[in-house]
């Protein structure tokens, strides 16, 4: 893990961070913004009947996304993070769910790991591409992946949002983190999806989020 930022990131988010995110879990389900992903790419995966699909999740956290698709349309999973206490945390959670031997778990940079990571038919950064550095880098690589769809959940542009992260970058620099939110802008992250042979198929926003989905030309 070379990059300061995925230093900060195994800081950000340790075992306690983990824990508390997958109580919440349990006790609600995915947060809003990833329940409306997950159900977008729902019922993308319906219009063509599919029962077998591969989910490579970057990013994934606890796993929220892949434990409920695991139920559904997915039959295997690819879990990638930079977390240690993520990726720890979202076995323990496949064992419990009956997922184990379904789900392959990879620590590390995705944008540096991209090369050993198989390509999926479904691909998703939720929540993932504003704690990155290089968007270009993740966002294209991850896009190439992806050989049906590509689902990502991510900042909007908006005076709020921008005073909202300069603020949660001020704390993290007093707290001496090396983790950094990102706003990146929402053309350039289509730009480099539409370069990967991507297309939009929906868009929905919330107060803060835009939630997308793309599908293979």
């Amino acid at each position: 893990m070379a990059c300061s930022q995925c230093a900060g990131v195994e800081q950000q988010f340790n075992r306690n961070e983990a824990e508390r995110a997958r109580r919440r879990f349990r006790r609600k389900g995915p947060d809003r913004t990833t329940r409306l992903l997950i159900d977008a790419l729902r019922v993308a995966l319906s219009t063509r009947d599919s029962t077998d699909a591969v989910l490579l999740d970057i990013g994934g956290g606890v796993g929220a996304i892949h434990h409920e698709l695991l139920d559904g349309p997915v039959r295997r999973a690819i879990h990638v993070d930079a977390s240690p206490a993520h990726i720890a945390v979202a076995i323990e959670e496949s064992e419990r769910r009956g997922h184990q031997g379904r789900v392959d778990f990879v620590r590390g940079d995705f944008v540096m790991a991209a090369h050993e990571v198989p390509a999926a038919d479904i691909v998703t950064l939720d929540r993932v591409i504003c704690c990155y550095h290089d968007m270009p880098a993740l966002v294209s690589r991850a896009g190439q992946k992806a050989t049906r769809y590509f689902g990502a959940v991510y900042p909007r542009q908006a005076a709020w949002m921008r005073m909202a992260i300069a603020t949660i970058n001020v704390i993290q620099r007093v707290r001496r983190s090396a983790f950094r939110v990102f706003l990146h802008d929402p053309g350039s992250i289509e730009l480099a999806l539409r370069a990967a042979g991507l297309e939009r198929l929906s868009m929905q926003k919330t107060l803060g989020w835009e939630v997308v989905v793309y599908a293979r030309r």
